[in-house]
């Protein structure tokens, strides 16, 4: 379906697209082949990419960018200004196996509910996260980090933290603009645009300078 953009609480939907969802934001659009199950709760003027997947209970901020191709399962919530880059593939079962197994009793009963099996994962405001990382259930990534392109993340990442690899380790602190910020000082500031920050107990913070 496409809304006319003259509608004040307008969306767009691309015709190939499949958006099952009643709660999409104002202003946001939803590119061709991507899936929106119903229950997905989309804030405003995000823009959603093509191939990309939201399952039902998924939560979306505001001005949230999902890049092509983009897995979010149930249990994740994406707080506002997120950027997911293309192919970033979340997760929500620690020790996944099919729920149609007929031969192992318990793995049937672990599965009839959430409680049994469900993680919740949670993206912080204006995290990025790097083309194709991989981010496995029950972790937080806090607000402004940044996850490097590949990346397999298996622990939490702290606000303004920047992490690599596989798996995903620690290189020093991001600017809340996007840019690394010196490695070699307890108060390092921005070269890019002159944010100051303070390393207090191994967590970075915001100057009140």
């Amino acid at each position: 379906m496409v809304i006319p953009s003259s509608s004040l609480a307008a969306f767009f939907v691309h015709p190939l697209a499949c958006c099952e969802s009643e709660e999409v934001g104002a202003g946001t659009k939803i590119w061709a082949f991507s899936h929106i199950m119903s229950g997905v709760r989309i804030g405003q003027n995000c823009n959603i990419g093509d191939h990309a997947f939201l399952e039902t209970g998924v939560n979306i901020g505001h001005r949230v960018t999902v890049k092509n191709q983009v897995m979010i399962w149930s249990g994740v919530e994406i707080e506002d200004d997120v950027f997911l880059g293309p192919g970033v593939i979340f997760t929500n079962d620690r020790y996944p196996r099919s729920p149609r197994m007929v031969d192992i009793s318990q793995v049937q009963k672990r599965y009839q509910n959430s409680q049994g099996w469900l993680l919740s994962t949670f993206v912080r405001r204006g995290a990025s996260i790097g083309a194709g990382a991989i981010l496995v259930p029950g972790i937080e990534i806090g607000a402004y980090a940044m996850i490097g392109a590949g990346a397999v993340v298996t622990h939490s990442v702290l606000p303004w933290q920047r992490v690599v690899g596989n798996p995903a380790r620690s290189v020093g602190w991001v600017c809340s603009c996007g840019h690394p910020l010196p490695n070699d000082t307890s108060a390092p500031s921005c070269l890019a645009c002159g944010f100051k920050y303070s390393l207090i107990q191994g967590r970075l913070m915001l100057s009140s300078e």
